[in-house]
C-alpha cells in the first residue's frame, strides 16, 4: 500500500501562502506602540527583541503575521525576523496558556527535586513537555538554569520566581492558577497573564495598581556574593559549618577569613592532611 506525500507529511515545495494582516485597527495600535520602541534606538533594528515580546502580547505567541509585521517595520526580511524568533526561547511559536509554568532541571535543581516535580506535574496535569493543559491556562514546559540555585528546587510562572518547592506546593500552585485564585511569587512583582508579562517586556509600564510597589529582590543568600565583593561581613552562616555547629545547630559568628557555607568549604586532602595520604596514582591503562 502507498501514501500520499500529503500523508506523509512531504512538502512539494509549493510556497507557502503570505502571512495574513492585522485588522487595521489592530495594526494601528501596534504601529504607534512599535514607533515608541524603536525610538529608543539609535538603529531601528536593535528593537527586534522588544518588538517580537510586543507581538507576541497581541496573540500570546509570535506567529507569522507577528513577524511580518515586525520585519515591515523595521524594514527587515521575514527570514531575518524569524532567525531571532526561533533562536530564543522565550519567543513562542505555536499557542499556548495563560501561565507558563516552568520547572529547573538544571543540575541542581534536579538533584535538590526538580525532576520529581517536573515528573508528577505532567502526571498531575496530564501533559507532556511544552504542551498546554485542556482549560488553556497552563503550559509545562522544564527550563535552563534560572540563577536561584541557592532556592532550589525552582518553578518559574511567566518568569517570576517560586523557590524551594516540592511536588505537592507545584501541584498546589497549578491548581490555584487553574482555578483563578491568587498566587503569589515568591520574589517580584504580582502573577499577571503571559500577554501582559510579554508586553512589560517589551519596555511598557505595569499599569496594574500597586504592581510596581509589589516587585521584589534577590534573597538573602542571593546577596551575601556582593556584600563579600564590598568587603562586608555577614552577620551569620548562610549553612552551618560541619562538624558540632552542623549538628546542634548552634549559632556561629564567622571571621573575615572564614567560607560562608559549607557547600565551598575547604575539604582535607592528602596535601592538607598527612594523616591520610592519598593512595598511589595509576597510571592511565593500569
Amino acid at each position: 500500500m502507498t501514501t500520499s506525500s500529503s500523508e506523509r507529511g512531504v512538502s512539494l515545495g509549493m510556497p507557502e501562502l503570505p502571512a495574513p494582516a492585522y485588522p487595521d485597527d489592530v495594526r494601528a495600535r501596534l504601529e504607534t506602540d512599535a514607533r515608541e520602541v524603536i525610538a529608543r534606538y539609535p538603529d531601528s533594528r536593535s528593537a527586534l527583541l522588544p518588538l517580537l515580546h510586543l507581538v507576541q502580547a497581541e496573540e500570546g505567541h509570535v506567529t507569522r503575521t507577528g513577524m511580518q509585521f515586525c520585519a515591515d517595520v523595521l524594514g527587515l526580511t521575514t527570514a531575518e525576523v524569524t532567525a531571532v524568533a526561533t533562536f530564543y526561547t522565550m519567543y513562542r511559536r505555536r499557542p499556548s496558556g495563560d501561565y507558563q509554568v516552568g520547572v529547573c532541571t538544571n543540575t541542581l535543581c534536579a538533584v535538590m527535586g526538580g525532576d520529581a516535580i517536573f515528573e508528577e506535574l505532567q502526571e498531575h496535569l496530564g501533559v507532556g513537555n511544552g504542551e498546554t493543559t485542556g482549560d488553556g491556562k497552563v503550559t509545562l514546559e522544564h527550563i535552563e538554569c534560572n540563577a536561584a540555585c541557592d532556592f532550589a528546587p525552582v518553578v518559574m510562572v511567566n518568569w517570576e520566581f517560586f523557590d524551594n518547592q516540592t511536588p505537592d506546593s507545584a501541584k498546589s500552585l497549578v491548581d490555584d492558577l487553574r482555578a483563578g485564585r491568587p498566587v503569589t511569587p515568591t520574589r517580584g512583582a504580582r502573577m499577571c497573564t503571559f500577554k501582559e508579562t510579554a508586553r512589560v517586556l517589551a519596555g511598557f509600564p505595569d499599569e496594574r495598581e500597586g504592581a510596581v510597589e509589589s516587585g521584589g529582590s534577590a534573597g538573602p543568600a542571593s546577596l551575601v556574593g556582593l556584600k563579600l565583593a564590598k568587603g562586608e561581613s555577614p552577620s551569620a552562616r548562610v549553612v552551618h559549618p560541619r562538624g558540632e555547629a552542623a549538628r546542634t545547630g548552634a549559632p556561629h559568628e564567622p571571621s573575615p577569613t572564614e567560607h560562608l557555607s559549607s557547600h565551598d568549604a575547604p575539604q582535607d586532602t592528602s596535601a592538607s592532611d598527612p594523616a591520610h595520604p592519598a593512595g598511589p596514582t595509576a597510571e592511565e591503562g593500569e
